[in-house]
C-alpha cells in the first residue's frame, strides 16, 4: 500500500477532498480523515475505554492508554498511532466507510510518541502532519494500491486545495524561526550562515526514532541520514534545540512526566 496524505485548513475541506478519491478506485475503507475539529455531541458519543473497541491490537491499546477512546478500520491503527501528539487534544478519526471511527486524546501521550509505530507515513514528515493538527488543520490519509494510483490521489488532493508537504514544513519553521534565531545569536553566532545546518538538526530531533534522545544516543543514525552535516556544530546545536522543543510539547501535555 502507498500512503498519500493531504493537509487541509478545515475539516469540511478535508471531507470534500476525501470524497474525490473514491472515483480513482481507492476503497472507502482505505480513506480516512484526522481532525481536531470535534463537536461536543461527537465527543459525548464516543466510547470511553479504548480496550473495548473492536479491531484494535494489544499494542495499540497499550499505546493509547487512558485516551478518550479509539476505534478504527484495520488500515488505520498504525497511522493513527503515529499521529498522537501532545498539544492537540482529541483527534477525531473519520472513515468514509463507516463515519466516525473514534477519537484519541492528544494530551498525556508523551511515552506513546517514543514507542508508537510509524508504519505507513514517512518518519521524517510526521512532525509536519502533527503540527498541522496542532494548528487546527485536518489531514486526509489514503492508502493507494500502487504508485500510479498514489500519483492520481496526490493530484486529486492538490486540486482540492491540499497544502504541499514542503509548504507545511516551511510554515512550521516560520513559526519557530525568529525565536530560534534570537537564542542562537545571543552567543555571538551567525544565524544567517548557519541556519541551513541548524534547521536540519532541529528537524532531525523531531524524527520518531530520535525524539527525546540526546545527540550522542542518535549519533550513528544521524551519520547515516546526514553524513558530514551531523558533525557540524550548528547541526548539533539545532538538534539540542529541537529536542528541547519536543520535550516542552511533551511536558505541556503531561506535566507530571519526569524528564529522561
Amino acid at each position: 500500500m502507498k500512503p498519500v496524505v493531504g493537509v487541509f485548513k478545515s475539516r469540511s475541506a478535508a471531507q470534500s477532498a476525501a470524497v474525490k478519491l473514491v472515483p480513482l478506485g481507492i476503497p472507502n475503507d482505505k480513506i480516512n480523515i484526522l481532525t481536531p475539529d470535534i463537536t461536543q455531541t461527537e465527543l459525548a458519543q464516543l466510547p470511553t475505554q479504548a480496550a473495548e473497541q473492536p479491531g484494535m491490537g494489544k499494542a495499540m491499546g497499550a499505546t493509547v492508554g487512558g485516551a478518550i477512546g479509539v476505534a478504527a478500520a484495520s488500515t488505520l491503527p498504525a497511522l493513527l498511532g503515529s499521529l498522537l501528539v501532545p498539544g492537540v487534544g482529541p483527534i477525531l478519526a473519520i472513515g468514509l466507510a463507516g463515519g466516525v471511527l473514534g477519537a484519541v486524546a492528544g494530551g498525556g501521550v508523551g511515552a506513546a510518541m517514543e514507542n508508537s509505530t510509524t508504519e505507513g507515513l514517512p518518519e521524517d514528515e510526521l512532525f509536519v502532519y502533527e503540527d498541522a493538527l496542532r494548528q487546527g488543520h485536518s489531514a486526509v490519509i489514503a492508502l493507494a494500491a500502487n504508485d500510479q494510483q498514489a500519483q492520481a490521489a496526490r493530484g486529486a488532493l492538490e486540486a482540492a486545495g491540499a497544502e504541499s508537504i514542503d509548504r507545511a514544513r516551511d510554515m512550521w519553521w516560520v513559526g519557530l524561526r525568529d525565536a530560534e534565531k534570537e537564542t542562537y545569536q545571543t552567543h555571538g553566532r551567525n544565524f544567517a550562515e548557519d541556519e541551513r545546518y541548524f534547521r536540519c538538526g532541529f528537524e532531525a530531533a523531531q524524527h520518531s526514532a530520535n525524539r527525546g534522545k540526546s545527540y550522542e544516543e542518535c549519533r550513528a543514525r544521524l551519520g547515516d541520514r546526514y553524513p558530514g552535516a551531523h558533525e557540524r556544530e550548528p547541526f548539533q546545536r539545532g538538534f539540542q534545540r529541537g529536542r528541547a522543543y519536543f520535550d516542552a510539547l511533551r511536558k505541556r501535555a503531561n506535566p507530571n512526566r519526569a524528564p529522561r
